[in-house]
């Protein structure tokens, strides 16, 4: 009898080949070698596909308009991501929705690793927070690599407000109340939400002036029509240097490298308060974790340039750089404070 015709014999299955415990005889011996031999031979193909990556150029879905500090964050890290990857990354903005649609476009993109989604906490936190009908959920949806870069903002007030510290601004908004006006580049922007978490933390009330976008409410602030707001740094630091705004305080947990000599909010008494923008590059769900960390090691070796961190200061912000288990426990942490805030607030975005 062949040693073909024994395995059939036997009615094993490959799977039923290598579990059984009776292998000490010669046949079922020989049966359980061989069908451990044909799965190893069956894993080499995927094992092989997933080491070539990538073998053609990687889409980069940015969710938001060219110019803006997601599509500069995007830009700056694309060519490193190219010499290191040894591919072409393609950059494609697709606004619109608050960033919605671009993320939602980049959840549903095959898991192959050739479409990379470019986010922030806006799509990532805020949206999910403030917005039942989401396309997608990031946790469900995505996996993370490394956070890119963070960006701070900073309380800003136009000179003739008659404050120089966040206690000074607390103090005159709880004997005006209602009364300071506090400009933003709309309802559900960064700073819009920033300054109610002011207020919530501070039981103070500013009446809130949405614009249509940031250069509008940032001419009308340099033009002194209201009196505050919660700029991303990387805009009112040439008009602090002037004069032209005074800066109260910066928004993120520790002092920005670009203005050491401005307090942080949580410094100057408001403890606990931090909002800033980080970026953050992510993947489908399902993407292969070697393929997920193969992106990951080269965007570590394109964060440690010095030209990419000559960039980010330019701007304004500061590289970092953790894990995505930490990237994830920030989500969350951020997660719960935006929660409150809409159940304070009752504010949605559509």
């Amino acid at each position: 009898m062949t040693k073909q015709s024994r395995c059939a014999r036997t009615g094993l299955s490959l799977r039923e080949a290598i579990a059984t415990k009776q292998s000490r005889g010669s046949p079922r011996r020989r049966c359980r070698l061989l069908a451990i031999a044909a799965l190893a031979l069956i894993a080499i193909p995927a094992s092989a596909a997933t080491s070539t990556y990538p073998e053609k150029p990687i889409r980069m879905i940015v969710p938001y308009a060219p110019g803006g500090n997601i599509d500069t964050t995007a830009r700056a890290i694309a060519p490193g991501l190219t010499e290191s990857l040894g591919q072409q990354i393609l950059i494609d903005n697709r606004g619109g929705a608050g960033g919605r649609i671009g993320t939602a476009l980049g959840a549903k993109a095959p898991p192959d690793g050739y479409t990379l989604t470019m986010g922030a906490n806006g799509v990532f936190v805020i949206q999910p927070a403030f917005n039942d009908d989401l396309e997608y959920r990031p946790l469900r949806d995505f996996v993370f690599t490394s956070p890119i870069s963070l960006m701070p903002g900073v309380l800003v007030v136009h000179p003739s407000l008659p404050v120089r510290t966040v206690k000074d601004l607390i103090a005159l908004a709880r004997a005006r109340p209602g009364e300071l006006l506090f400009a933003s580049a709309g309802v559900g922007s960064n700073v819009h939400l920033t300054g109610e978490l002011f207020q919530s933390m501070t039981k103070v009330r500013f009446l809130h002036v949405p614009y249509e976008g940031s250069g509008a409410s940032s001419a009308d602030l340099l033009g002194g029509q209201v009196h505050l707001s919660f700029e991303p740094a990387s805009t009112p630091i040439p008009h602090i240097r002037s004069g032209k705004l005074r800066a109260i305080a910066v928004t993120s947990i520790t002092r920005s490298r670009h203005l050491p000599e401005v307090p942080t909010i949580d410094e100057s008494g408001v403890r606990g308060f931090e909002s800033t923008t980080s970026t953050v590059i992510a993947l489908p769900i399902a993407t292969p974790k070697d393929i997920v960390q193969r992106v990951r090691e080269a965007l570590l070796l394109v964060l440690d340039q010095p030209r990419t961190r000559q960039i980010f200061e330019k701007a304004g912000g500061e590289v970092i750089k953790s894990t995505p288990e930490e990237y994830v426990r920030r989500m969350q942490d951020e997660s719960a404070r935006w929660v409150r805030i809409r159940k304070e607030t009752g504010i949605r975005l559509e």
